[in-house]
């Protein structure tokens, strides 16, 4: 006899390799009058904000309203600037845009973006320095803020440091077992608790529950359940004509569980004959009938099966029986039990 311990399930468990990072935000507000013409270029004219703190790094960002250097004099220059020693490079994803503040629906202000660039990745030395000498023409930028009729616009900051990757332990998922819904209906069903309908076929009578077929099949909800006005199916007794009484069972073990219990080829035959012409709006079933009728093809059945299909519109099952034809043995032996 196993132990009680050779019983028990193995421990699971799952880790995962992640990236330590940190994300952050600066904004530096900036007056419009910083973009006038006689703004000095070069060094002369660099405007840093406060130090910030991302990642355990400190940083700043550095503006230039009239160019960082003789070349980019004319532009707004616009850098992101490690404002300290380190040891080993610093890696970070920023993305430098321009904002302005607005007034939406309600007067509720907001930022909107002037311009941007795409996010950029840089590894940072100390007192390393990564941007744009040539973010935009000082003149747009000027042209933009006074369209927005603002004194004022902010450069935005979004940085991300990459502080390498560090491994995180996964908490243990939970075992969901499978929906048993399919069932219970099912069980619901064949116990005929808190029925309220008899359908009356070949001589049987089936009890169901109107809500459920009403739910699944909107033919059975106007045919069969809203007419039920006087008579005998006002008093929940349905009579169900041309319908084969199998055929008719399966269907309704169909609507509640969603599948088909094991038939055998003319059970299958008497479903696909009885729903294929959407009597019920079962189009699910059609094709499960038809699937299963495809795996079925034989010298014997070619014939009453692509009658079957041609009658119903089963596209599928009427190329396999062809394809099943178009072997020449398949078709001398099919015609030769035709003459039988």
């Amino acid at each position: 006899m196993p132990s009680a311990s050779g019983r028990r399930k193995p421990s699971r468990s799952s880790s995962a390799i992640v990236a330590d990072k940190e994300r952050g935000r600066h904004e530096l507000r900036i007056d419009a009058g910083t973009l006038d013409a006689a703004a000095p270029a070069g060094e002369r004219g660099l405007l840093a904000s406060s130090p910030f703190t991302v990642g355990g790094h400190r940083w700043r960002v550095r503006y230039y309203p009239n160019g960082a250097d003789a070349e980019s004099k004319g532009w707004v220059s616009i850098f992101l600037f490690l404002d300290e020693d380190v040891a080993e490079p610093v890696t970070a994803r920023f993305r430098l845009s321009l904002v302005t503040e607005v007034r939406a629906l309600f007067c509720i202000k907001c930022k909107a973006e002037l311009l941007s660039k795409p996010e950029a990745q840089y590894n940072f030395t100390s007192r390393g320095t990564w941007g744009y000498s040539k973010f935009e023409q000082r003149q747009t930028v000027a042209s933009l803020v006074r369209r927005r009729e603002v004194d004022r616009f902010s450069i935005r900051c979004d940085i991300v440091v990459l502080n390498g990757f560090r491994t995180k332990e996964e908490a243990p998922s939970a075992a969901i077992p499978p929906s048993d819904l399919q069932k219970h209906l099912g069980d619901f069903l064949q116990s005929g608790r808190g029925t309220d309908v008899v359908f009356e076929v070949g001589g049987e009578a089936f009890a169901a529950h109107r809500c459920v077929l009403a739910a699944r099949s909107p033919v059975i909800s106007a045919d069969l359940l809203g007419a039920a006005s006087d008579g005998a199916a006002a008093a929940g007794v349905v009579r169900v004509d041309g319908v084969e009484t199998r055929a008719f069972k399966a269907l309704l073990r169909y609507a509640y569980t969603d599948s088909l219990p094991e038939m055998d080829r003319e059970e299958e035959d008497a479903i696909l004959r009885n729903v294929a012409a959407d009597r019920y709006s079962l189009q699910r079933l059609k094709l499960i009938c038809e699937d299963r009728l495809c795996r079925l093809v034989s010298v014997g059945t070619v014939k009453i099966t692509l009658a079957l299909a041609e009658q119903h519109k089963c596209d599928r099952l009427k190329e396999a029986c062809l394809q099943f034809l178009g072997a020449p043995a398949n078709l001398r032996a099919a015609m030769g039990a035709r003459g039988q």
